[in-house]
C-alpha cells in the first residue's frame, strides 16, 4: 500500500481527528489527580478499542490507571512495535475553564493539546489507517501511562518490561519544530537536607553551625559538575533555608536537576553525589534521589531507524530533520534497554507546559501517515 493512500485516508478523516483531540483534551488529566486520570484512561481505552485493539486497564492504587492495547500482526513470531503515548498533563483540574479547547484559524489550543494529547490521537489514527489499508505485519503494543510528567514513577517497570520484548519503540511526544528526536538527555534529580546548629547571630555566633553556609559551599562544588562540552548541566532550582536574619540557620534544603547526555556522564554524576560529605564539623547532610531517567543516546540502531522514518517522510513530501533535546521522556527507558527509539512523532506546534500551548492542526494527517508508513516498513 502506498504512502499517499495512507495520507488520503487520514485527510478524509481530518475532522474526526480534530474531534478526537477535543475529546481527549477535555478529559482533564493532572498527573496527581487519580479520579480524573482514571476517567481519562477510560477515554483512551475507548479510542483504542474502536481501533481494533485488545485493551486492558492496568490499575494503580495511588497513581492513575494505565492503558495497554494489543493489536496482533500477521507475523506473530516477530517482535512487536511499542507505541508510547502518555495521557497525563501538567495542568491542574479546572484549567479548561480559563483555557478551553479551541480550533480556530487552523490552530488547536487547550491544556495538553501539544504535550501530548494530539500525538496520542495521531498514533491511534496511524493504526486505523494501517488497519483500513491491509493491516500490520508486526504486532503493536500501545501503552498510554498516567504519570510521565512526574517521572513515570509508577509505570516505569511496565514500560521497561514492554521494551524488553519490542523490536523498536515509537514515542508520540510532540516534535521539535517538526523534527524527530533521536537523542534525549538523562535526568538526575536530587534533594539535599542539611542540619546544622542554631545560635544567636549577635550574642554567640560561634556556637552555631550554619546550614546555609554549608549549602552555599555544596552548591559551589556541585556546579563544578557542569560540562557544557559533554552536555552536562546543573540547576539548583529550589532552596529553602533559615528562619530569621539574626539566627544562625539550623536547616537548609535544596532541589537539584542535573542533565546528562551520555551514560558515562550519568555515572560520573551519580558517583560524585554518592561520595558527597559535609564540609564542616557539626553538619548532617542527607542526599536523596538519583538518576530518574537514563540518557537516550543516538546509537547506530537509532540512526538506522531514523533513516527509515526520513525515507517515509520524503515520500510524503516531508524533509525530516532530527534533534537532540534536553528534556527526557519514556523513550529514555526503552533506549536503556537496547532497542532503537524514535521520539517526537507527535504534534507540530509549540508551548509545552505554557499558556500558549498549541498545535498546527493541518499537520496531523501527514504526521499520522508518517507513523503509519514507518510501522509498515519495520
Amino acid at each position: 500500500m502506498t504512502l499517499p493512500t495512507y495520507l488520503k485516508y487520514l485527510e478524509d478523516h481530518f475532522e474526526e481527528m480534530i474531534a478526537d483531540v477535543k475529546t481527549v483534551v477535555e478529559a482533564e488529566s493532572p498527573s496527581t489527580d487519580k479520579p480524573l486520570l482514571d476517567r481519562t484512561a477510560n477515554v483512551v481505552g475507548d479510542l483504542l478499542t474502536q481501533s481494533g485493539f485488545e485493551v486492558i486497564t492496568i490499575p494503580e492504587s495511588v497513581g492513575g490507571n494505565h492503558v495497554r492495547g494489543y493489536l496482533p500482526g500477521r507475523d506473530r513470531e516477530a517482535a512487536p512495535i511499542l507505541i508510547l503515548a502518555h495521557y497525563d498533563t501538567v495542568w491542574k483540574a479546572g484549567t479548561l475553564a480559563d483555557m478551553p479547547f479551541s480550533y480556530r484559524d487552523g490552530v488547536m489550543r487547550g491544556p495538553g493539546v501539544f504535550d501530548m494529547k494530539t500525538g496520542l490521537v495521531q498514533a491511534v489514527w496511524a493504526i486505523r489507517a494501517l488497519q483500513e489499508q491491509g493491516g500490520l505485519r508486526r504486532s503493536v503494543v500501545f501503552l498510554s501511562n498516567s504519570d510521565e510528567e512526574i517521572g513515570s514513577v509508577y509505570s516505569r517497570p511496565l514500560i521497561e518490561e514492554e521494551a524488553e520484548r519490542a523490536y523498536a519503540a515509537l514515542v508520540f511526544e510532540a516534535s521539535h519544530h517538526g523534527a524527530l528526536k533521536t537523542a534525549r538527555k538523562g535526568t538526575c534529580i536530587y534533594e539535599w537536607r542539611i542540619r546544622g546548629r542554631a545560635a544567636h547571630a549577635g550574642l554567640d555566633p560561634t556556637a552555631g553551625v550554619s546550614a546555609i553556609d554549608e549549602l552555599a559551599d555544596q552548591i559551589v562544588a556541585i556546579r563544578a559538575l557542569a560540562n557544557p562540552e559533554m552536555g552536562t548541566t546543573v540547576n539548583v532550582g529550589v532552596v529553602h533555608a533559615g528562619t530569621r536574619s539574626n539566627v544562625v540557620a539550623a536547616e537548609a534544603q535544596a532541589a537539584i536537576d542535573i542533565r546528562v547526555a551520555s551514560g558515562a556522564e550519568a555515572e560520573r554524576v551519580v558517583d560524585f553525589m554518592r561520595r558527597l560529605a559535609p564540609r564542616r564539623e557539626g553538619i548532617q547532610l542527607e542526599v536523596s534521589g538519583g538518576l530518574n531517567r537514563p540518557p537516550m543516546e543516538r546509537t547506530p540502531r537509532v540512526a538506522e531507524l531514523f533513516e527509515v522514518a526520513r525515507a517515509v517522510g520524503h515520500s510524503l513530501g516531508l524533509d525530516l530533520a532530527e534533534a537532540s533535546v534536553g528534556g527526557a521522556s519514556d523513550g529514555n527507558f526503552c533506549a536503556a534497554r537496547g532497542i532503537p527509539v524514535v521520539d517526537g512523532l507527535g504534534a507540530v506546534g509549540n508551548g509545552a507546559h505554557a499558556a500558549d500551548e498549541h498545535v498546527i492542526a493541518e499537520t496531523m494527517p501527514v504526521r499520522a501517515a508518517l507513523a503509519a508508513g514507518l510501522i509498515a516498513r519495520l
